[in-house]
């Protein structure tokens, strides 16, 4: 990306990599802001190559897939290159367009990617199968080595996490429950949330720790409520007695203002 913004002058440039900065920095926090940096920076650079990719994914990010799916091959064709080919296929999927994704899954540029872009672009495929319904075809496309293998990848706790949940929607409850055990055996950022899953077919229910301590103050400040009560009895009663000889000697009334009823200062209770 540097290397391509050295195309531009150097003014430009620092402000294109300012927002493309931004861009990177937000884009999974706040996706609409990263989305508004995006722009600026495509208003800034549209012919460069890097800024077009990541106006791709910021419009990705919000669900734009109609105008990632424009970026990401105006991209593609500037630098020749297939990295995006699995991007721009799910871009189909959120279009609506789970055929065309799956057409995508054929082409010869399947072959010119790496390990991980024929892994996303597997995962592609397998969603795009799911979008038709074809859940036994789905859990197929996900059969492959990368699934197999005990070595832990970037992509293994996604393909596995895919795998498990392909399997519960086709009611095949024990084997998801086994890979959804894979997912998080190997999901060491947190990348999905094969735990919870894991953890809601096991029948575990988690309760927020906090809620339990209020709810046991809750419970503590009632169950003193009557002793406190009982405690304050004498005492009341002598105030209360107080209260009425004052009233003896004075003439006045020291109970409360009824509603409606003037105060001493003149104003009337609401």
């Amino acid at each position: 990306m540097r290397q391509e913004l050295l195309s531009l002058p150097k003014t430009l440039a620092d402000d294109v990599a300012r927002n493309l900065v931004m861009v990177a920095r937000l884009i999974d926090e706040d996706p609409e802001e990263a989305y508004a940096y995006s722009r600026i920076a495509l208003r800034l650079a549209s012919r460069v190559a890097a800024v077009r990719e990541a106006a791709g994914f910021a419009a990705y990010a919000n669900q734009k897939y109609s105008e990632a799916l424009a970026e990401f091959r105006a991209a593609r064709r500037m630098t020749g290159s297939a990295d995006l080919w699995p991007v721009m296929a799910d871009c189909e999927r959120g279009m609506g367009r789970p055929e065309r994704a799956l057409a995508m899954a054929g082409e010869p540029e399947v072959r010119r990617l790496d390990k991980a872009g024929q892994v996303e672009m597997r995962l592609v495929a397998a969603g795009a199968r799911r979008d038709m319904d074809q859940l036994d075809a789905a859990i197929v496309t996900l059969q492959s080595p990368e699934l197999a293998s005990n070595s832990v990848q970037p992509w293994t706790a996604r393909l596995r996490y895919a795998y498990a949940d392909a399997l519960l929607a086709a009611g095949r409850e024990d084997e998801a429950r086994e890979w959804f055990a894979k997912a998080a055996e190997s999901d060491k950022d947190g990348a999905t949330d094969a735990s919870d899953r894991l953890a809601e077919l096991d029948g575990v229910e988690f309760v927020d720790a906090l809620d339990d301590s209020e709810e046991i103050e809750e419970t503590g400040a009632t169950a003193a409520g009557p002793g406190t009560a009982a405690a304050g009895t004498d005492s009341d009663q002598a105030s209360e007695a107080e209260a009425k000889s004052a009233d003896v000697e004075t003439g006045e009334s020291s109970r409360p203002a009824e509603a409606g009823e003037p105060r001493e200062n003149g104003s009337d209770q609401g």
